[in-house]
């Protein structure tokens, strides 16, 4: 089965599950381990669920195959919740009700706020959430595991790159939300550091790709570049709609938006494209974590696109595992035991990246790297 194949049933069974009424099994037993993921597997954002849910089921596979923590298999249980908050809440519920280990892999910042306070009450570890937004991890939350950079750190190059390049007429086109608003503060901050300010900003709807107005605004302030941080597909309309209007600066966006997904949307529009990238690129092996994650997928992993999204689901995965065998190490596995586990890790490499933990820091990575969009669908780095 080739990979276009793997992906299509891959999103008929998503959409079976969005639309069936999935019921959750009571998850916990002596020889599963189950994770609870809601995350977009339908809609406008839905390959960004997808491909970091394929990546994360990569290399929990191949965890599995080996034994698993003692015998015990890892196993991710998904909900659909459509990039919305309510319905990430509403996911996170079925989940605690359900009595999952741990939840991973949440899309969002949103969705992930809006779950915090349920699974605060509950006592149950969220780790790896794909959002880089400072208020997920400040104030300290000990039951938050952070294994990417954050916005402020993806931000805070874009703008680096960008004076280095002359470029200081900056505007900001962000998602109105918690997500847009956590990217327009680390913009915001970015410039403040260099007595600059944002040259305009303007905002586009969650799942909405309505651009009209935002064109408006910010093509009359002409700035010499644009910041996104929205997803891929309001990305791609402004976009193209900018460069249709005879805007000829430069897009940069964080990595949120998906960056296969925004070249796939764009085409041969998304030549000259940058994103800020939070894990080594995927298509160069010469990093030690990306030769793994390629040969994982040529030995079986046939549904998984190659992608940022997908390497950092992988990524997610393998740290998530190593924080099993260091609360294994320690005794009985318990979710504090997990957490404490996961705090041991320290600093060290896991494949060759570099990651930090303590009883006082959840933040793995500062990690963050450019890359730039090709015309014909490839990702330079």
């Amino acid at each position: 089965m080739n990979q276009i194949q793997g992906r299509r049933r891959f999103s008929v069974g998503l959409g079976a599950l969005a639309l069936g009424g999935f019921h959750l099994a009571r998850a916990q037993s002596d020889n599963r381990i189950v994770l609870g993921q809601s995350a977009p597997f339908t809609g406008p954002a839905s390959q960004l669920g997808a491909q970091l849910n394929l990546g994360a089921q990569l290399f929990f596979d191949q965890f599995n195959a080996q034994g698993g923590l003692g015998g015990r298999q890892v196993e991710i249980r998904t909900l659909d919740d459509g990039y919305e908050p309510e319905r990430c809440a509403e996911n996170t519920r079925k989940f605690i009700a359900d009595d999952v280990f741990a939840l991973f892999g949440y899309v969002g910042t949103p969705g992930s706020l809006a779950a915090m306070p349920l699974f605060t009450k509950a006592r149950l570890p969220f780790f790896g959430p794909f959002s880089g937004a400072e208020v997920l991890r400040q104030p300290f939350n000990r039951l938050i595991f952070h294994v990417r950079a954050s916005y402020y750190d993806e931000t805070a190059l874009i703008v680096r790159h960008l004076t280095s390049l002359g470029l200081k007429k900056i505007a900001v086109f962000h998602q109105n939300d918690s997500y847009g608003m956590a990217g327009l503060d680390g913009v915001t901050k970015a410039l403040t550091t260099i007595d600059l300010a944002p040259a305009a900003t303007a905002t586009v709807e969650r799942n909405s790709t309505n651009v009209k107005a935002a064109i408006d605004k910010l093509l009359a302030a002409a700035p010499h570049a644009v910041v996104l941080v929205t997803t891929y597909a309001s990305a791609a309309a402004f976009v193209r709609a900018a460069r249709k209007a005879g805007f000829r600066g430069t897009f940069y966006n964080v990595s949120f938006v998906g960056t296969q997904a925004l070249a796939d949307t764009l085409g041969a529009d998304s030549a000259g494209v940058v994103v800020s990238q939070v894990v080594p690129s995927p298509y160069r092996p010469a990093h030690q974590l990306t030769r793994e994650f390629l040969d994982a997928i040529k030995k079986g992993g046939y549904k998984v696109q190659p992608n940022y999204s997908s390497l950092e689901g992988y990524l997610a995965a393998h740290v998530f595992a190593e924080g099993l065998r260091q609360a294994q190490d320690s005794g009985r596995l318990t979710r504090e035991s997990f957490i404490a586990g996961t705090e041991a890790i320290g600093n060290r490499t896991i494949s060759g990246f570099p990651v930090s933990f303590s009883a006082s820091n959840h933040a793995a990575s500062k990690f963050v790297e450019i890359s730039m969009l090709t015309g014909d669908g490839r990702v330079r780095s």
